[in-house]
């Protein structure tokens, strides 16, 4: 991955009169970087994304793409970006080959140019002889491969994807997903979500929205072993009659019966523990056959940064 910055966001908030839907936010997005928004129905996600591409004006703050301002510099800052809202903007009447033609002259590509970077979008989004098809005929998966084609036709640094799963069945979303994940290979991503399963399986970085602020900013790696607290899997061949030998263990605060002789011990987050349990399990002759090492998930995280304020909400 590039260390080459395309997206700086500087303490950017938006304000409805009164009220902030995103404030003070700032983050930056590097080539060859999926990065996925995660949060709540209502955390400013979408706000935050109709920002980055132009569509809406901040109240403070700045949006660079490439080096360029998206508001002082905005023609050479939005052929380098590519967005697809939550809402693919289709036309059902048209054919998927009219509609993407249309694009692309929107994008300015040369007329010598437009039907070589509709086919090449048309092959990236798996929409091959799907070319002479009404948009309004074909299942919401592919109309919104047929959004995301637009997005990319003109080849841009950077692409922009709100909600791309939305209102597709399991099988749709997979398949999106996957498509996702191939042009992360060429294009800087930027995605918002609220499904924890989208951003595990697509990002290479994630971002915790909750109330209009970034209240998380982790490579989804470095993100396991982030929490205060951690999980131990361990089974027994012989396991203990009674478990206060566990419990009496400095830092054990729970232990769920799993099946199968199978324990989930919950405990302070302190790499010798698991040691320790090795050790207790060896002297007391249980048989230790499992000792697998947990921290805190990306659920368990989110669930805890969005629930902290939850007492401050008004019902707004």
């Amino acid at each position: 991955m590039s260390n080459k910055i395309l997206i700086e966001v500087r303490n950017l908030s938006r304000f409805y009169g009164a009220r902030c839907a995103i404030e003070d936010i700032s983050f930056s997005v590097n080539r060859g970087e999926i990065s996925g928004f995660l949060g709540p129905n209502g955390a400013g996600k979408s706000t935050l994304m109709q920002i980055i591409c132009g569509v809406l004006a901040a109240t403070s703050g700045s949006v660079s793409i490439a080096g360029h301002d998206i508001l002082e510099d905005p023609v050479p800052a939005k052929r380098q970006l590519g967005y697809l809202p939550e809402q693919p903007p289709l036309y059902p009447d048209c054919t998927v080959d009219e509609y993407l033609y249309y694009c692309a002259r929107l994008r300015g590509i040369k007329r010598s140019q437009v039907s070589g970077s509709v086919d090449i979008s048309k092959q990236k989004c798996g929409l091959d002889g799907f070319g002479r098809r009404l948009i309004g005929n074909l299942s919401k998966g592919y109309q919104q491969r047929v959004g995301i084609a637009q997005a990319l036709i003109h080849t841009p640094a950077v692409i922009v994807l709100d909600e791309p799963s939305s209102g597709l069945d399991p099988n749709q979303i997979i398949e999106i997903r996957e498509l996702i994940r191939d042009m992360g290979r060429d294009h800087s991503i930027i995605l918002s979500t609220h499904i924890m399963a989208e951003a595990q399986n697509i990002c290479d970085r994630v971002l915790i929205m909750h109330q209009g602020r970034v209240v998380l900013d982790k490579e989804l790696g470095s993100l396991q072993g982030t929490g205060d607290q951690q999980y131990i899997i361990v089974a027994f061949n012989e396991p203990p009659a009674s478990l206060d030998q566990l419990y009496s263990l400095d830092g054990v605060t729970n232990i769920h019966a799993l099946g199968n002789n199978r324990f989930r011990i919950s405990c302070r987050n302190d790499p010798s523990l698991a040691s320790v349990i090795a050790g207790t399990a060896a002297a007391n002759r249980w048989g230790l056959c499992e000792l697998v090492a947990e921290s805190e998930s990306l659920e368990q995280t989110y669930l805890k940064l969005t629930r902290a304020t939850a007492g401050d909400d008004n019902g707004a």
